[in-house]
């Protein structure tokens, strides 16, 4: 079974799995049919040809259009584009990973506080709506998903039921270490696309307009991820027994899991 077949199969069984659990309406990730890869949606190669009709009707305006200069527009790299099929591959895996935690961790911590549900089930939502933007993407652009999905699965479940049942405070430390490490994740990749931008500017080329909204998608993404990481201390994530071990193992994990998935 090829990897797209095998991740359609286990989120159908995620999302039965979640809705029996928790009780949250889950947002049911788009189909990953694929469809245009990076190389045919982002620009890698130069302006096409004028379809020869003006922008402009008024003749003198047409007249200056015609004789400004044209940005070249920028081109991806082939390490460019690596780049943004390991970055989309590892966040929709990630963005699996914490619908899954969340959902482990919702029944055993809303029991025991009742009062935590509107914020967990807040927390669930927006982080399948991450999922859902990243399995558009994903599919847009014919990005191979990761083949470890089925062993992120298990972890991810487990992270989440472990942590929740330890109590509200170590489920909130889990959410703490996850979303640190998410957050520099997406930091580092908004940093190295806008490098790319200020190099294109500085050699006279026009950015994609495909990329500069990636961006503020990423952008946002990692605001609500490190809105996440404020609730979780908020609610006495530091107080978790052990605190140290705890967290610092979760980070570790996270960054293997990135690494990983960026590849596998």
């Amino acid at each position: 079974m090829d990897p797209a077949t095998l991740l359609r199969h286990s989120l159908s069984v995620q999302m039965r799995s979640i809705r029996a659990s928790t009780g949250h309406r889950c947002l049911r990730p788009r189909s990953l049919r694929l469809r245009q890869p990076i190389s045919r949606c982002i620009a890698t190669t130069s302006n096409p040809p004028h379809n020869g009709q003006s922008p402009q009707s008024d003749p003198a305006a047409r007249s200056e259009a015609s004789s400004a200069p044209k940005k070249p527009r920028m081109i991806l790299t082939k390490e460019q584009r690596d780049f943004l099929e390991g970055a989309l591959r590892v966040n929709q895996a990630g963005e699996v990973a914490a619908t899954l935690i969340y959902a482990a961790q919702t029944p055993p911590v809303t029991r025991s506080h009742p009062h935590l549900r509107p914020l967990m089930k807040h927390m669930y939502d927006q982080e399948a709506g991450h999922l859902d933007t990243f399995n558009h993407l994903v599919a847009k652009h014919r990005v191979r998903p990761t083949a470890m999905y089925p062993i992120w699965h298990i972890a991810a479940s487990f992270l989440g039921w472990s942590t929740g049942v330890m109590g509200r405070e170590a489920a909130m430390a889990c959410t703490e270490a996850v979303e640190t490490e998410i957050g520099t994740h997406y930091n580092d990749q908004i940093r190295v696309m806008l490098d790319w931008f200020a190099d294109a500017e500085a050699k006279g080329e026009q950015v994609d307009p495909e990329l500069k909204e990636m961006v503020v998608t990423l952008k946002r993404i990692r605001d609500e991820e490190l809105e996440h990481l404020d609730h979780a201390v908020e609610n006495d994530a530091k107080e978790a027994r052990p605190y140290d071990p705890l967290v610092n193992v979760i980070r570790l994990g996270c960054r293997a899991a990135i690494q990983v998935s960026q590849r596998v």
